[in-house]
This record gives structure tokens, C-alpha cells and sequence, in this order.
């Protein structure tokens, strides 16, 4: 018998839309009933828990950190995996959190509704079915932290969403996802390479994250030096990562001083690298110790540096695991 955790965060798939149209959290989450109405396999026990019914904004650090700590507890009490029900506005971030901390520990799958319950076509209880099945599944084990969404299967560690609206939203970027949800079978199709993984017991850092345009100039860079208190900063850079030469003297100061400073593209497929040799050019920026985080968007490398820095790294395992 496989024992399966449920932890239900709220979103969209504990939603209900009204007569006018708006969508708004139930006073009861309409999932909690919705094990009668599922197709599971006999050899399964789904052990629900209300944990909180937070719209997808609502979700912070502070939410996944206890979200961690409940899935090491539920660990220590013969659970062998869980399925959280999450809005999907941060899903992505919750994910990639888990991934990056526990994602070895037990399979964990993450699953959301782009309609909410009463929505004509809701994807809801379908999507929450297919997560269980996945749960369920022994080729999940040591497969990370899992979104399970519109029969697709991606890991945490590159899954994003792409369409405000749309069922199809979750896509991954240049891989694709790593396995499917047919009719009878859990596919998986493709194996991740070993991630280093930080179970930090703190989330305590500032680190605010800015997309670069054509034409910035370095305000926004001085402002961060003079007005706050910064630990780290996360750069959406054009292209394969450059920067416009007017924001270069603020950012090389601020990495004189020593804040840690984190590079990934604007663009929603490939990744950054130093491959252009000219003022602004990668090659430049990672000469003057700007570290580059390939893969990942600038949301899950704010995440990956809150972690490093809550882990205490030095300078070069900092660097090691942000490039990793």
C-alpha cells in the first residue's frame, strides 16, 4: 500500500467563478471531497490535509519553507510521497524551491487548474488525478520535484508558465517535458542530470531582480546602492547576456563591494552565456565576476541564490552551484 500526502494550498483549482465571472477562493476548498470522484488505483491511501487556501500571489518564502517542513515530517512518518495542489501564478517558484532543497527526499508533485471547479471544461480534478497517478508511479522516484499538468510531466528545475489563461500553459523551455500522462501509463522520457541540492533551515535575503531594455541607463543600479539594503541581485539580460554599457560602471561597482550578482536572458528559450566580446558583452561581464545561471529564468535564480546565500557558501561554491 502507498501512502500519498495531499496538501491542498488553494489557487485557481480550490476556485469557484460566479455569475458576473470573477474568480474567488471557496470558504471550503471543493477538492477536499474530490477523492469519491477520482479513478485511483486500489493500492493507494491519499492522507488529505487543508494546508492552507492561498491564492497564488498570496504564497511566500515563508509558505514553501513550511511546505519543506511538513514533507520531512510526513517522511518520518512512512509517507512515500506527496501531491500539493498549488495556484499557478508561483507554482513554478514552489517547485523549484522544493527542488532545490528536499527534491531527493520523496517524490513530490505539484498540480494546479487553470478553470476554476465550476468553470465550464475545468481542468481541476483531471490534473489532480493525473498528479496522484504520477505519485503513485515507482519511476518517480528519483525524479525531483514534478509539475504534473495537461497530461505533461516536467521537473521543477526548468517548468514555467506561459499562457495567462490558457490549459496548456506550463511549458519547458528548449527540452520540453521529461514525461507523460497517458490512459494507463506514467511515461517518462527523459533523465536529469544531478543537482545539488541545499536543505537550508533560514530564507532570510534581499535580492530584487531587474530586466534589462534597450537604451537603460544605470539608475536603477545606483538606486539599489544608495536606497536599500541589497544581499544579492538577479539581472535579466538581453540575449545571451549582455547589458547596455550605460548600466555597466553601477553594476561593476556594486560587484567591487562584493554583492553577488546573477545573469540570466530575457529570452524564453536558451541560455546565457559569455559569447560576446564587446563593451556590455558576456565575455566582459563574467571578466568582472558577474556569475552566469544557464537554464533557469530569473524567478527560480533569485530562489537558487536565496539558497546559496542562506547556506553560507563561499565565494567559489556560490559560483560552482549558481553555474551548475
Amino acid at each position: 500500500m502507498k501512502r500519498i500526502l495531499i496538501l491542498h494550498t488553494g489557487g485557481t483549482i480550490s476556485m469557484s467563478q460566479d455569475a458576473d465571472g470573477a474568480v474567488r477562493p471557496d470558504d471550503k476548498n471543493p477538492l477536499l471531497a474530490a477523492g469519491q470522484e477520482l479513478r485511483l488505483p486500489a493500492d493507494i491511501e491519499l492522507i488529505v490535509e487543508d494546508f492552507s487556501n492561498l491564492p497564488s500571489p498570496h504564497i511566500t518564502v515563508e509558505t514553501m519553507f513550511q511546505l519543506k517542513e511538513r514533507i520531512k515530517a510526513a517522511k518520518q512518518t512512512g509517507i512515500d510521497s506527496v501531491v500539493i495542489t498549488h495556484g499557478t501564478d508561483t507554482l513554478e517558484e514552489t517547485a523549484y524551491f522544493l527542488e532545490i532543497t528536499i527534491g531527493n527526499l520523496i517524490p513530490i508533485i505539484l498540480t494546479g487548474a487553470m478553470r476554476s471547479i465550476n468553470e465550464l471544461g475545468s481542468d481541476g480534478l483531471y490534473n489532480f488525478e493525473c498528479a496522484i497517478r504520477v505519485a503513485a508511479s515507482e519511476n518517480a522516484v528519483d525524479k525531483g520535484v514534478l509539475v504534473v499538468m495537461n497530461d505533461e510531466i516536467h521537473s521543477a528545475r526548468y517548468v514555467t508558465k506561459t499562457h495567462t489563461t490558457n490549459v496548456a500553459t506550463f511549458r519547458t523551455p528548449t527540452l520540453g517535458p521529461i514525461g507523460l500522462v497517458t490512459k494507463s501509463k506514467i511515461l517518462f522520457k527523459q533523465e536529469l542530470p544531478k543537482t545539488t541540492r541545499y536543505d537550508v533551515d533560514t530564507f532570510d535575503a534581499m535580492i530584487p531582480i531587474i530586466k534589462a531594455f534597450a537604451g537603460m541607463e544605470g539608475d536603477f543600479f545606483k538606486i539599489l546602492d544608495q536606497a536599500i539594503t541589497v544581499d544579492g541581485l538577479v539581472i535579466e539580460a538581453l540575449g545571451a547576456g549582455n547589458l547596455p554599457p550605460q548600466t555597466l560602471a553601477p553594476v561593476y561597482h556594486l560587484l567591487e563591494k562584493g554583492l553577488p550578482i546573477v545573469l540570466v536572458s530575457r529570452c524564453f528559450n536558451g541560455i546565457a552565456e559569455p559569447v560576446y566580446d564587446y563593451h556590455g558583452g558576456g565575455v566582459e561581464l563574467a571578466q568582472h565576476g558577474v556569475i552566469f545561471c544557464s537554464g533557469i529564468n530569473s524567478q527560480k535564480a533569485r530562489l537558487k541564490l536565496l539558497i546559496a546565500l542562506n547556506a553560507h557558501l563561499s565565494k567559489e561554491e556560490l559560483k560552482r552551484f549558481m553555474e551548475e
